[in-house]
């Protein structure tokens, strides 16, 4: 983490907050993680130098940058359902010379098919349920770090697939924007 230079990846007006912890607005209502969260769901995941890793929830590129910082021989595919917070994050992942991260614009909660299977899945955004596509999509010995519950409080649930066994495991409190799309919640439940 202390290879990202986190001030890079939030707006200008925030910039005296850059290292603090907790979490800050980047645009439309998104937020770009506290760090201690940050370093929570990377160390969570295992990542390993060759991962291939899906982020549902590219927001300013922050936390796929960290990953990319591990995963130096893997890739990164982020998705994000903005298209100005998708060009934001590619700008500032581009500008830090990340160049194993791909920016997607679409519905995160759908994963991104044509690169799965993955060794890791991130969900930066609070799910009312695990999407089934995501559980289809993570590889066998894969492991998935999403919050689940409700608008205001989530559990940090850790999936991981063996043999096609599902297994998850509590992590904890938190909160996050909430995931939206067609296996999330409703756009208009922000």
């Amino acid at each position: 983490m202390l290879a990202v230079e986190r001030h890079k990846f939030i707006p200008e007006n925030y910039i005296s907050e850059a290292y603090h912890d907790w979490p800050l607005p980047v645009m439309d209502g998104q937020t770009i993680s506290a760090p201690h969260m940050v370093a929570m769901m990377t160390e969570l995941l295992d990542v390993r130098l060759s991962s291939k890793i899906l982020e549902i929830g590219a927001g300013s590129g922050y936390q796929a940058a960290v990953l990319a910082e591990i995963a130096r021989k893997g890739e990164i595919y982020t998705i994000e359902r903005i298209q100005k917070l998708a060009e934001f994050a590619e700008k500032n992942l581009k500008n830090s010379g990340y160049e194993n991260v791909f920016v997607i614009v679409g519905d995160g909660t759908l994963g991104y098919k044509e690169k799965a299977p993955y060794d890791r899945i991130i969900v930066t955004a609070g799910a009312p349920k695990i999407p089934d596509a995501l559980i289809e999509q993570l590889g066998d010995k894969g492991k998935m770090a999403i919050p689940v519950g409700g608008r205001f409080h989530q559990e940090l649930i850790l999936v991981e697939k063996n043999k096609g066994k599902i297994t998850k495991k509590n992590c904890g409190g938190c909160v996050f924007v909430p995931l939206i799309g067609k296996n999330g919640y409703a756009k208009d439940y922000y």
